[in-house]
């Protein structure tokens, strides 16, 4: 069974490349698709590619729009979405995610560290999962294709 798995969340860590090489150690069959990372491009996209904006409103406003058709699209294809939240900014468009994956019936991974276990206790409990590391999504991910348990270590 090949999976495509949306990978959403914080972007200052290399979280998505640990999730992809734990995957790629176990030779899974997994196409990953993910946001824009590049903080400027994310940021800028709307006013390089539409036209330049002299109100910041309207600069992130037409940022926004274009990186949700990205989104959308990619959690619409996405088998699961897994989203991680990060330690050091508050990720309200990783919340946005998980409730767009949610609410489109997608399988949820929910990802981060334990100090955000009450913050985030709405959008854990729409998820299938909610886990620490990028190898237990990858224990995850192998379970779900392959339908064994990983090998006592």
């Amino acid at each position: 069974m090949k999976l495509t798995v949306y990978l959403s969340g914080e972007i200052h860590t290399d979280w998505r490349d640990e999730v992809a090489a734990a995957c790629a150690k176990q030779n899974l069959d997994i196409m990953f698709l993910g946001p824009v990372t590049d903080h400027a491009a994310s940021d800028d996209c709307g006013v390089e590619i539409i036209g330049a904006e002299p109100d910041k409103f309207w600069h992130d406003h037409k940022g926004a729009k274009l990186n949700a058709i990205r989104t959308r699209t990619a959690i619409g294809r996405a088998d699961i979405v897994v989203v991680r939240f990060g330690e050091k900014y508050k990720q309200w468009n990783a919340a946005f995610d998980a409730g767009y994956a949610a609410a489109l019936g997608k399988a949820l991974i929910i990802m981060h560290g334990s100090d955000h276990q009450h913050a985030l206790k709405e959008v854990d409990g729409a998820a299938l999962a909610t886990v620490e590391t990028a190898d237990q999504v990858a224990a995850i991910l192998d379970y779900v294709i392959t339908g064994k348990l990983p090998a006592a270590s």
